[in-house]
């Protein structure tokens, strides 16, 4: 069974700008990559 919900453009926009942060755990990238995976593809 797949996954029908994918992340919007405003929270992927948000995710990668925490994938480049210096600043940001290591849980928090964990997440916004799993956010970035969910992305519709174009």
């Amino acid at each position: 069974m797949t996954n029908k919900i994918r992340t919007s453009k405003k929270v992927a926009k948000k995710a990668s700008k925490q994938l480049r942060s210096s600043k940001t755990s290591k849980i928090q990238k964990s997440v916004a990559a799993s956010a970035l995976r969910n992305r519709a593809k174009k």
